[in-house]
């Protein structure tokens, strides 16, 4: 048996600054593969090569890349005021190289996507509207000015940082103005008065319109509305499946499309997975709704059928499940080992059925998990110490890096077979060639296996709670 210096000739922990291997092709010489390992037990990200052959008692993990699966959008996380006011209270370098360590393609870990709010939301410093004048039907009144002094600055630098040609906003609205309502509120749940539904159609319109010619950051897509199921104590808003299929065939879908916005991809439920499938029937099993939809999107609280997705993709060929939310509840946890373990479980059981790209919540919090305008405090995958100006990157960072740093945009999942007992995997072909397998071991013993990539064969080990990427 190798012994694990022989296994992993671990570099120095930073592969950030990692050089991308060259494309891996069939039949081509024997060549050093990069191995990337985060571990309950110390490697954040330490990069090595494996030096170890096959080994004929350990079970087989096989890539197939010629067998393809989905196509992966890509990795992000929220762009939330409250993250916008944390990183602010940041000395300017500080802040920019946390956003740096997130979308920067060479120096971070490979963000393309976000996803910001259409008005407040919890994650606000205090309810507000882009349309605050009630009765104003024609909209005239509509602003960006709330998003300006804390929201606006972030969008901006991380559009920067990934570039346009990699930076996708998706952008969700938590609640229409209170004037839209039937309970004249923006938080406690409420349902959009049909009198307001053109009105409605029409704010989506405006808010791209003001993103593109006056911020210059056009989006990349939209959901419907969040977590249309829940009433909470703050902004939000109730639709039913039915209400939610009758708003987008009547208004919101012909008004994307008449407006000249029938490109941005638009996504429905946007909640938790446990009643997707009575969701996507209702809209995607309706013609007229989902002629104008890109698919649904899925958070992680409440359930962990990852199979509903799959469901949900078999039945509606042709039409994507993004998952656009997941934090760790009850405020933050820093040094948390469990909570990045949490992410890896969600990530492996959210890609393996099918899901096109995969959006975190707050990219950034205070040591609270905050600030949060109703108390709403939750983990994030960057706590913020805002008195003593120190950052703390979380296992949950770690744990996304390890899919965000090595599967690209326009990569897509590949077949993966074999996977030994106790391990999760999944695998991926990048647009260049190159291969990257990603393994989980949660328990309490190292896992040892063989690795095969279309008949190249390693012999590879996995210490106990560690995320492996593999990269050829």
């Amino acid at each position: 048996m190798q012994t694990r210096r022989e296994f992993l000739q671990l570099g120095a922990a930073g592969a950030l600054g990692l050089a991308l291997p060259h494309a891996f092709a069939k039949g081509a010489a024997m060549r050093a593969w990069t191995v990337v390992e985060t571990s309950r037990d110390g490697a954040r990200l330490a990069s090595g090569t494996i030096a170890g052959a096959a080994m004929s008692s350990a079970p087989t993990l096989s890539c197939d890349p010629s067998k393809r699966f989905q196509l992966i959008s890509g990795f992000g996380g929220a762009l939330t005021e409250s993250s916008a006011y944390v990183l602010k209270q940041l000395p300017e370098a500080q802040r920019l190289e946390v956003l740096k360590r997130y979308y920067d393609p060479h120096e971070g870990i490979g963000y393309t996507l976000a996803r910001t709010h259409i008005g407040s939301c919890d994650f606000s410093l205090s309810t507000w509207s882009l349309a605050p004048s009630p009765g104003d039907y024609e909209l005239l009144d509509f602003s960006l000015k709330p998003m300006q002094r804390w929201l606006m600055p972030l969008l901006r630098d991380a559009h920067r940082i990934a570039g346009t040609d990699r930076f996708k906003l998706l952008a969700s609205p938590w609640s229409p103005p209170a004037w839209m309502k039937t309970n004249n509120q923006m938080d406690r749940g409420g349902s959009l008065r049909e009198e307001y539904a053109a009105t409605w159609a029409n704010h989506y319109v405006k808010f791209l319109r003001a993103m593109r010619d006056e911020e210059k950051i056009p989006l990349w897509g939209l959901t419907v509305q969040n977590e249309p199921e829940a009433t909470q104590s703050w902004e939000s808003c109730v639709y039913t499946p039915e209400q939610e299929r009758d708003f987008v065939r009547k208004h919101l879908g012909p008004t994307l499309a008449r407006e000249g916005f029938g490109g941005i991809k638009l996504y429905g439920f946007d909640h938790n997975r446990d009643t997707l499938e009575k969701r996507a029937d209702a809209m995607l099993g309706d013609a007229e709704t989902a002629k104008y939809m890109a698919g649904m999107a899925v958070h992680w609280y409440v359930s962990d059928d990852y199979a509903a997705e799959a469901r949900v993709l078999k039945k509606y060929p042709g039409k994507d499940v993004l998952f656009t939310e997941g934090c760790v509840e009850g405020g933050a946890k820093p040094g948390d080992w469990m909570v990045g373990e949490r992410y890896a479980r969600n990530l492996f059981g959210d890609l393996n059925a099918g899901v096109c790209g995969w959006i975190d919540w707050n990219i950034a919090l205070d040591m609270r998990g905050g600030p949060n305008h109703v108390g709403n405090f939750c983990d994030a995958p960057v706590l913020v110490d805002t008195d003593g100006g120190k950052v703390l990157y979380q296992s949950s960072f770690h744990a996304i890096a390890h899919f965000s740093r090595y599967v690209k945009p326009g990569a897509h999942r590949v077949e993966l077979a074999g996977t030994p007992r106790g391990l999760q995997s999944c695998a991926f072909a990048n647009p260049d060639g190159s291969i990257a397998v990603v393994a989980f071991n949660p328990g309490e013993a190292a896992i040892d296996f063989n690795l095969d990539i279309a008949g190249e064969r390693r012999g590879c080990r996995i210490p106990a709670h560690a995320i492996q990427t593999y990269f050829a």
